[in-house]
């Protein structure tokens, strides 16, 4: 059966009319497809010895047997056999590959691929052999890393690959030195044509890699489960980039002496970076910088990479690491990047709003509402200028471009939107990632990988969030899609939003709920499965003291611990006036006996004292007989 599957199967031809400017006279043109057949037999490819393992699957070096009438050929090639595929899905994975084989036909950037095949049940890719990779250069050297006019010149190599993929559509997902290979000029090129991307939603045996798309050390946090914390895209691709030029410079893997589980805590849970070396050139440690931001969006795409590293060919090749390194810190929740902002190209007669901040429902700065773009002034790109047209405003607001975000159909980049006709696969609620002039939108969805294609009518507004909200699961949700902590009485806790994801995926931690281990600190959630909790919403003052629970799980102890003191010095206070009530009633029948007393005494008791005198002498409750 295998070997059916990976026979060379004939290009199929088809048969067209040919006009000569007289529609009487035709003639009938046979014409093929100009690329040969994928299909390699399996016989054909004779395996010598394995030269090297990936997450994905073996490479070996074998030879490839190519025969005419006229002559035989021989030719060293490579093997990349990937893992096993279940037999219910092989034709799925088969097909995929010969479509990647078509789009990667003439690309400079990538490697040369000569076909597909069967061999041992196990689908291969045969491409040609190559004598080292950047990884083997590296590891050749002394102290493991490159010289910076080395890695720039690589850097160069590896962007116009990646992007010669981008624009068919392809990611690359499996960056690093080892799958960067070299020519016989010196020039690295890509050794990978996407194979997490072609194996993603694939069913295969190995759980543990459906859960991640490429290899961990260089993997971006959205390729950890992208179909809730993607979606993967292009500016996945920039993290990987990034990666490996840290790692050409420094010779030190990413991540290096860490399990999976540890990265992933580090990257996905912590939000932490790899360290860069200190003393770049300012354009590309800016570039790697941004290379590592948590939101994908707040990434360059390759093309700005590409620009970077190219204008700093001429550096410095005295340049050398030095061993302290830069710990990054975590990205702001609420701002923009220059790289998001690049992303958004305006032009006159454009319709522009002022922009809000990421991830919030404020907005402080809505100087334009909604106006129309009449003019442009390009000094500079970076802090170019336009010129607004604003309802009931007579001279057009000349503002930053930057401030301002292309409003298409009424839908602007970060808005939240709800598909009209909703599907079970997905959330029906998502992130809108980009729209163009005529309505095409890209969207961001929880259960879907990489960004769902479509039309901007297919679309309606929906509920916002932003970080600090508090939220809770909608009482019609018997059973949401994540898991979310209930509270006494089987009613569902409230939490608070502190991150969105791009794909509009909430995560959110419950302040109210004493928690002693980190991992149960943070949930995710559906945004169309939850609802907005704030005061104004709680019915009654047990609702809104239960909302104040809330905020912290020590405003109950709080709360308890004040009613416990407060009732405490109440109870003192009043047994002390009870107490004092009845000891003046004490000293009054006192006073009155003694003074009885007294009375018949005073005559023949000369030491006798007043009571007004005693009591400025002695003080209350003293009394002083002298005998």
């Amino acid at each position: 059966m295998s070997t059916q599957e990976a026979a060379s199967q004939p290009v199929p031809s088809f048969e067209y009319e040919l006009l000569d400017g007289d529609p009487d006279h035709v003639r009938t043109v046979v014409a093929s497809s100009n690329y040969p057949s994928p299909r390699i037999e399996p016989s054909k490819v004779k395996l010598r010895h394995r030269i090297g393992r990936g997450v994905f699957g073996d490479v070996w070096l074998a030879t490839h047997h190519q025969s005419t009438k006229d002559y035989d050929e021989y030719h060293e090639v490579a093997v990349k056999m990937l893992n096993p595929v279940k037999d219910d899905h092989l034709r799925v994975v088969l097909d995929k590959l010969e479509d990647h084989f078509y789009k990667c036909q003439g690309a400079k950037g990538v490697c040369r691929l000569y076909g597909v095949s069967i061999i041992g049940g196990k689908l291969c890719i045969i491409m040609k052999f190559y004598e080292g990779s950047v990884a083997d250069k590296m590891a050749r050297l002394k102290d493991g890393k490159l010289s910076l006019p080395d890695v720039l010149r690589y850097g160069i190599n590896l962007a116009q690959g990646i992007l010669e993929l981008h624009s068919k559509e392809i990611l690359v997902l499996n960056l690093k030195p080892s799958n960067m290979l070299l020519t016989t000029k010196d020039q690295a090129i890509l050794g990978d044509v996407g194979i997490p991307f072609l194996l993603h939603g694939v069913p295969i045996p190995n759980m543990d890699i459906i859960q991640r798309l490429g290899t961990p050390n260089y993997m971006a946090p959205e390729q950890w489960q992208p179909e809730v914390r993607g979606p993967v895209s292009y500016e996945t691709d920039s993290w990987g980039f990034a990666c490996c030029i840290i790692e050409m410079l420094t010779g030190v893997q990413p991540w290096r002496g860490k399990s999976v589980d540890e990265i992933f805590h580090s990257v996905v849970r912590k939000q932490e970076k790899p360290c860069i070396p200190s003393g770049l050139p300012p354009l590309i440690e800016n570039v790697l910088l941004g290379c590592f931001e948590y939101d994908l969006r707040s990434r360059p795409l390759l093309t700005d990479i590409l620009n970077v590293f190219q204008s700093s060919q001429h550096v410095n090749s005295d340049w050398q690491a030095i061993g302290s390194s830069k710990v990054l810190n975590k990205s702001n929740a609420t701002g923009h990047t220059e790289w998001f902002l690049s992303k958004d190209h305006l032009q006159v007669n454009d319709l522009v709003r002022s922009r809000k901040p990421l991830n919030s429902c404020k907005s402080d700065n809505m100087n334009i509402p909604e106006g129309k773009i009449v003019g442009l002034e390009r000094e500079t790109e970076k802090d170019a200028f336009v010129l607004v047209r604003v309802r009931g405003i007579h001279d057009p607001v000349r503002v930053y471009a930057s401030t301002l975000e292309r409003v298409s159909f009424g839908l602007a980049v970060g808005d939240w939107i709800r598909l009209k006709e909703a599907e079970k696969k997905h959330s029906p609620v998502g992130i809108l990632h980009s729209i163009d002039r005529v309505g095409n939108v890209a969207v961001a969805f929880i259960g879907v990988e990489t960004l769902w294609n479509g039309n901007s009518s297919q679309f309606q507004m929906a509920e916002s969030f932003c970080v600090g909200q508090f939220v809770r699961i909608k009482a019609s949700i018997l059973r949401p899609r994540f898991e979310w902590p209930r509270k006494k009485g089987n009613v569902w806790a409230t939490g608070r939003i502190w991150w969105i994801l791009p794909n509009g995926c909430l995560m959110v931690k419950f302040p109210g709920i004493l928690s002693f281990k980190e991992e149960c600190d943070s949930y995710m959630a559906d945004p169309a499965e939850v609802e907005a909790v704030n005061f104004s919403t709680c019915p009654g003052m047990v609702k809104k003291y239960q909302h104040l629970e809330d905020f912290h799980w020590s405003v109950r102890p709080v709360l308890i611990a004040f009613g416990m003191f407060t009732a405490m010095k109440l109870g003192i206070a009043f047994g002390k006036k009870v107490g004092r009530s009845k000891v003046k009633k004490g000293q009054s029948n006192l006073v009155y006996c003694e003074s009885q007393h007294i009375e018949g005494q005073n005559a023949n008791n000369p030491a006798w004292i007043p009571p007004p005198v005693k009591n400025i002498l002695f003080g209350d409750g003293v009394s002083t007989v002298a005998r």
